[in-house]
């Protein structure tokens, strides 16, 4: 009987407690797999060169590559919009030494301000 009545207990503190628990979790800062709009992402890395502003950014858990004129207001974690330009399939940079399997380059970047 002492089982029972302590089963009962134990269960019904976890369902008074389980709307806290969800409450709880709308303060949680989102994760990397969100699914934002395709024209956002969350900074992961950023190189600067002459006259561009290289950033990969992470949007539902993948990865992807934009070159936008150059700005220094961007840094690793940042919430950015961009405005695409075109899209380039195996683009070699000079200036980085580098192949990008695909680069989005934008004719502009915006910070986004949590609300």
């Amino acid at each position: 009987m002492k089982k029972l009545l302590l089963i009962i207990t134990v269960a019904f503190t976890a369902f008074l407690l389980e709307p806290a628990l969800v409450l709880s979790d709308q303060n949680v800062p989102s994760t990397k797999t969100e699914k934002l709009p395709d024209d956002e992402g969350i900074v992961v890395s950023v190189m600067d060169t002459t006259g561009y502003t290289y950033m990969e950014l992470e949007n539902g858990g993948k990865r992807f590559w934009i070159a936008a004129p150059t700005t220094k207001e961007v840094k690793a974690g940042d919430h950015i919009r961009f405005v695409e330009n075109m899209r380039m399939h195996n683009f070699t940079s000079k200036t980085l030494n580098r192949t990008f399997d695909q680069l989005i380059f934008v004719t502009s970047t915006q910070v986004k301000v949590a609300q």
